[in-house]
């Protein structure tokens, strides 16, 4: 359970070369359910950010051996990662380069760290809207590339398990029926017969299950599937 419970948690990179701003940063991340990670050296600084795999990057623009700008187009060439510029010099040049060499945010210091968090909420929740990515169980979602992945690996889905299982995931409070599942289908412009929807189910349930998840779909006799 402890396992699930941080792979779900959203780790946030933070760059900051001021200790006391680091560790005040990271237990506020952390009260809030986040999992902070503080960059300590900065001579590699691009790599050893890549290598966390953070879902977000606090970049601070003052900063050892480069600047947080240079930094950031590094970041750029390499990631799409949400980040947000942090700065104690609230100047329109320095939010204006941020942002065209491509920031998703910028805040200045001192900052309420409750402002903070609502910043990252929001920019978290526009990140997951742009990539078409939920999550279920400890699995994250990848609908526009068919994609299902936990933290160790992943699998591909077949469009038409994919449309399958985005039907069930949208409707995972209640039983779906075959003839709803054979319509989404075909309204996706998928023709398949009654046997090809059940071989599908199928390539589901084991692909689940190779990512840990055991029985996530459940047959209920004479009415359809639900998923757990």
């Amino acid at each position: 359970m402890f396992l699930e419970w941080v792979i779900l948690l959203k780790k946030i990179v933070i760059v900051e070369d001021d200790k006391k701003i680091c560790q005040e940063l990271a237990e506020v991340l952390k009260n809030a359910g986040y999992l902070p990670f503080v960059l300590n050296h900065f001579k590699e600084a691009k790599d050893d950010i890549l290598k966390q795999n953070p879902d977000l990057i606090l970049l601070d623009i003052h900063i050892p051996y480069t600047n947080g700008q240079v930094l950031l187009q590094n970041l750029r060439q390499e990631s799409n990662v949400p980040i947000i510029m942090v700065t104690s010099q609230n100047t329109e040049c320095d939010e204006i380069l941020s942002m065209s060499y491509g920031a998703d945010d910028y805040i200045t210091k001192p900052y309420n760290p409750n402002v903070l968090l609502l910043h990252i909420a929001a920019i978290l929740k526009r990140s997951k809207e742009e990539n078409g990515i939920d999550t279920y169980h400890d699995l994250e979602i990848h609908i526009q590339k068919g994609i299902i992945k936990n933290k160790d690996r992943q699998v591909i889905l077949t469009k038409n398990e994919m449309i399958v299982f985005s039907y069930l995931f949208h409707h995972k409070d209640r039983i779906v029926s075959r003839d709803e599942l054979m319509t989404d289908l075909w309204n996706n412009e998928e023709y398949v017969n009654d046997n090809a929807l059940t071989v599908n189910i199928s390539r589901l349930r084991a692909k689940l299950k190779d990512l840990g998840v055991e029985d996530a779909i459940d047959t209920r006799k004479g009415q359809g599937y639900i998923l757990k």
